[in-house]
C-alpha cells in the first residue's frame, strides 16, 4: 500500500512539474541556489563554536578571525537567500497564473451535467487552495533536499567527534520519527475528512451570495442562517478536533523532547569530565544537535506534506485529466461557417436517467427559415436547444448540422455557429461595453452600436451616465429583465452565427419593447436558420414552421394557419391566449 502510494505522489509531481510552464527555470535557478546554503550550515556551527570558546579563553587574535569568516558566511547566506527569495517569486507568480489558467480552461470543458450534480463550491475550492498546494511542492521538495544533504555531512562529522553521542542521535532520531508517523497516520485522516466537510460549506457560501436578492424576496434568511450555523458548526468541531488532536501530539512530543536534551547534557559532561570529548566539540554537537536530531521527524513531517500535496494533486487532476468529472466530447470536422440546415432523427434524451425530456422525435429545419416551438413548461422546447448547443448529449437517436452528425463535429463549428439568448441571460460584473464584446474581440464600435440598436438597448445605454462603459453589477443587477435580454440579443447579434436560438427571449419584455424585439426578429428572417420558444403565440405566427410539444413528443407541426385547422389542441392554446 505504502509502495503504491509513494509511487502515486512520485507520478504527481512529475505531471505536477510539467505544468510549470514558462516558470521551470526560476524554479531551477531557486533549487540551484539554496544547494549552495548545504555547505554553509555545516561549517556555520564550527566557526560559532570557536567564536565562544575564543571569549572564554581570551584567545582575542583567533576570535577576530573566526568573527571575519561567521560575518562573510552570513552576509553571503543573506545574499544567496535573498537572490533565492526573487527566483522563488517569480516562479510562484508565473506557476499560479499558468495553473489556474489551465484549471479554468478544464472546468469549461467539462459536461453542463458535472455542473447540475456538483456543488460549485468543489470547484472553488480546488482552484483556491488545491493549486496552490501544487506550486509550492516543489519548495518542499528544494527543503527536503537541502536538508538531507545538510544532515549527511553533518552526522558524518558527529560520529567523527562522538560515536556515543552519534549513537543517542540516531536512537533518538528513530523515536521521533515513529512518533510523528504514528501522529501523521491519525491526522491525515481527520484532515481529509476536513476538507471535504469545507469544500461542501464552501459550494453553501457561493450560493448564499448568489442568491442574497431571492433569500431577502423569501424573507428566507434565518433558515439560510441555520444552516450555515449547521454547516459552520461541524465544520468548526472537526476543526477543532484535528488542532487538538495535532495540539496534544506536539505537546506530548516537546516534553519527551526536553526530556532527551537532559539526557543530551548530562552524556556530554559524563564525556567531557572523563576526557573522551573536548568543551569546543560538546559546543559543536549541541549546535548541530536540532539538525540530526530532527533529520528522520523532518522526514515524517514531509511525508506528511507530500500525502497534502497527494491529496491537493489528486483532486486537480481529477479536473484536468481525470475521469471523475465528465468532459465534453467533440468531432474533429470543421466548418467555418455552416448553412444552417439541420434535423433531429428519433432523438430521446433524458436528464436523470429516469423521465424523459424527450421521446423519440423526429423533424428538420431548413436553413434561413423561422421555426417556432410551443407547449406547455416542461414539455422539452429548452432541452432541444440545449442538444443542438451540445450542452447535452442525446441518449438515442441523432442530431445532424448540413448533413453532418453532430458528435462529428468540432466544438468550434457547432458553438461558433449557433447564438443562444435563453429566458434569464447573465450579464457579468462588467461594462456593458465588456459583456458586449465578450460575443467577438474584432467587432468595430459601428457594428457593436447597429447591433444595440437592432436588439432596441441603444438609446438605454446612451442615457447611462458612463454610456457604454457603465457596471452594471453582478447578473447585471442594475438593470431590468427586459433590459438584460435586449443587451443579450444584441451580444448575439455582434457573433453573426448562422444559427440564433431565441429561449422565451422576448418574455419578461412589455408590450412596446417585444414589438419591438419582434420587429429585429422580422428584420433577420431569410439571412439567419432562426428557432423560437415562446409561450405567447402571437409572437411567433408568422414563423414559417410551428412545432407543438406535449411531455416530450411532437404532437403537431405547421404553419400558424395550418395548425388552427388542423391541431385542435393548438386552436385550444392560441385562442385561451386571446381571452386572457
Amino acid at each position: 500500500m505504502k509502495k503504491k502510494l509513494h509511487k502515486e505522489i512520485f507520478a504527481n509531481i512529475k505531471k505536477s512539474f510539467k505544468l510549470m510552464k514558462g516558470s521551470k527555470k526560476n524554479l531551477i535557478i531557486y533549487l540551484l541556489l539554496n544547494l549552495i546554503t548545504i555547505p554553509i550550515s555545516i561549517v556555520l556551527p564550527i566557526y560559532t563554536a570557536k567564536i565562544v570558546l575564543n571569549i572564554s579563553n581570551g584567545d582575542y587574535q583567533n576570535l577576530f578571525k573566526a568573527a571575519i569568516v561567521v560575518c562573510a558566511i552570513r552576509i553571503i547566506s543573506n545574499l544567496i537567500n535573498f537572490l533565492s527569495t526573487i527566483f522563488y517569486q517569480k516562479y510562484i507568480l508565473n506557476a499560479s497564473l499558468n495553473i489556474n489558467k489551465l484549471f479554468i480552461q478544464k472546468v469549461f470543458d467539462l459536461e453542463v451535467k458535472t455542473f447540475d450534480n456538483n456543488s460549485s463550491g468543489i470547484f472553488t475550492s480546488r482552484l483556491e487552495s488545491d493549486t496552490h498546494s501544487i506550486i509550492t511542492v516543489f519548495n518542499k521538495l528544494n527543503f527536503i533536499t537541502t536538508d538531507i544533504l545538510s544532515n549527511i555531512g553533518i552526522l558524518i562529522i558527529t560520529f567523527r567527534i562522538s560515536k556515543i553521542i552519534f549513537t543517542f542521535f540516531i536512537l533518538q532520531s528513530i523515536y521521533t520519527f515513529i512518533i510523528n508517523s504514528k501522529r501523521i497516520k491519525k491526522a491525515n485522516k481527520k484532515y481529509d475528512d476536513l476538507k471535504d466537510t469545507r469544500e461542501n460549506n464552501s459550494g453553501l457560501i457561493n450560493e448564499l451570495f448568489r442568491g442574497i436578492r431571492d433569500i431577502k424576496v423569501l424573507n428566507a434568511s434565518s433558515l439560510f442562517i441555520n444552516k450555515y450555523d449547521e454547516r459552520i458548526s461541524n465544520e468548526n468541531k472537526k476543526s477543532y478536533d484535528y488542532i487538538f488532536f495535532n495540539n496534544r501530539s506536539f505537546t506530548i512530543k516537546a516534553i519527551v523532547g526536553y526530556i532527551l536534551e537532559f539526557a543530551f547534557y548530562v552524556i556530554g559532561i559524563i564525556l567531557v569530565k572523563n576526557n573522551l570529548l573536548i568543551p569546543s566539540d560538546f559546543l559543536v554537537l549541541y549546535m548541530y544537535r536540532p539538525s540530526v536530531i530532527g533529520l528522520l521527524g523532518f522526514l515524517a513531517n514531509m511525508m506528511d506534506s507530500f500525502n497534502d500535496f497527494n491529496l491537493s494533486a489528486k483532486r486537480v487532476f481529477e479536473v484536468i485529466d481525470g475521469d471523475t468529472f465528465t468532459k465534453e466530447k467533440f468531432g474533429n470536422k470543421n466548418i467555418k461557417k455552416v448553412k444552417g440546415d439541420f434535423e433531429f432523427k428519433n432523438v430521446s434524451f433524458s436528464y436523470n436517467d429516469k423521465k424523459d425530456a424527450l421521446k423519440d422525435i423526429s423533424f428538420k429545419v431548413k436553413a434561413n427559415t423561422t421555426t417556432a416551438f410551443v407547449g406547455k413548461s416542461g414539455s422539452g422546447k429548452t432541452t432541444i436547444f440545449n442538444l443542438l448547443d451540445k450542452l447535452y448529449n442525446t441518449n438515442k437517436g441523432n442530431i445532424y448540422i448540413d448533413g453532418i452528425d453532430i458528435n462529428e463535429l468540432s466544438k468550434e463549428s457547432i458553438r461558433n455557429n449557433i447564438s443562444v439568448i435563453t429566458q434569464s441571460p447573465y450579464i457579468f460584473n462588467l461594462t456593458i461595453r465588456e459583456n458586449l464584446l465578450l460575443a467577438s474581440n474584432n467587432v468595430s464600435e459601428k457594428e457593436m452600436i447597429n447591433a444595440c440598436k437592432t436588439a432596441c438597448i441603444h438609446d438605454f445605454i446612451m442615457n447611462l451616465p458612463d454610456g457604454y462603459d457603465t457596471k452594471v453589477g453582478e447578473g447585471g443587477v442594475t438593470l431590468s429583465g427586459g433590459e438584460r435580454q435586449r443587451i443579450a440579443i444584441a451580444r448575439a447579434l455582434i457573433r453573426k452565427t448562422e444559427i440564433i436560438l431565441f429561449d422565451e427571449a422576448t418574455s419578461a419584455l412589455d408590450n412596446e419593447t417585444q414589438e419591438q424585439i419582434q420587429k429585429a426578429i422580422h428584420n433577420l428572417k431569410g439571412e439567419y436558420t432562426i428557432l423560437i420558444i415562446a409561450h405567447r403565440l402571437s409572437t411567433i405566427k408568422n414563423s414559417d414552421n410551428i412545432i407543438m410539444l406535449e411531455k416530450g413528443k411532437i404532437v403537431a407541426s405547421g404553419t400558424h394557419n395550418e395548425l388552427i385547422k388542423n391541431s385542435k389542441k393548438y386552436y385550444n392554446l392560441y385562442h385561451s391566449e386571446d381571452e386572457k
